[in-house]
């Protein structure tokens, strides 16, 4: 696996780079964090946290590895860490909130209908996204995560094990466990809608 030229680059003490990898995985890692912790304000104080951590332990940085699996785990735990000490209860339960302004995650190209849709064609796909991201609010934060990691960020299951510290048939477990689950809870919003 070829190492970025960014991370070389931070390795040396260049903190240009920093930016460049800041500039480059800031709409990716702050909608990880914010599905994990909820709260804007906590995701980019965490967000912040994430890239101090990057900094301190970039050195200890294995090259042959995959750095978005290194710097999304470096997130996860920073994120778990701070659930377990403001949310004491299990991180297996879900969370009452709804996730603040769930619509602030998407692109401005996701609101414009494009050429081959009609207005109502958005307005359809941003209801669905919004009944997706309100059901995933629901679950439990393990399976938010693994639904984020694998659907957002389109990581494999590989990354999405070496992110959460579990081995990769648990994260397969979680992964279809999320799925069911989201499945139940949209049908619960839904009977008799088809969420397949």
């Amino acid at each position: 696996m070829a190492v970025d030229a960014d991370v070389i680059r931070l390795r040396r003490g260049d903190l240009n780079a920093l930016s460049e990898l800041i500039t480059r995985y800031q709409n990716r890692l702050y909608r990880y964090l914010l599905r994990i912790v909820r709260q804007p304000a906590e995701a980019e104080d965490l967000f912040q946290q994430t890239w101090l951590r990057v900094v301190e332990k970039i050195r200890s940085f294995d090259a042959s590895r995959n750095f978005d699996a290194w710097l999304f785990a470096l997130a996860h735990n920073l994120a778990i860490d701070h659930l377990r000490r403001i949310r004491p209860q299990s991180l297996d339960e879900p969370i009452a909130e709804p996730l603040a302004n769930s619509w602030h995650s998407e692109t401005v190209a996701e609101r414009i209908p494009g050429k081959d849709h009609t207005a109502l064609d958005h307005v359809l796909a941003a209801e669905r996204r919004t009944e997706i991201s309100e059901a995933m609010a629901e679950l439990p934060v393990i399976y938010r995560e693994v639904l984020t990691l694998r659907f957002e960020d389109e990581m494999k299951i590989e990354e999405i094990a070496h992110v959460t510290a579990v081995p990769v048939s648990t994260a397969k477990s979680r992964l279809r466990r999320s799925l069911e689950q989201l499945r139940y809870a949209l049908e619960a919003r839904h009977p008799g809608g088809t969420w397949q």
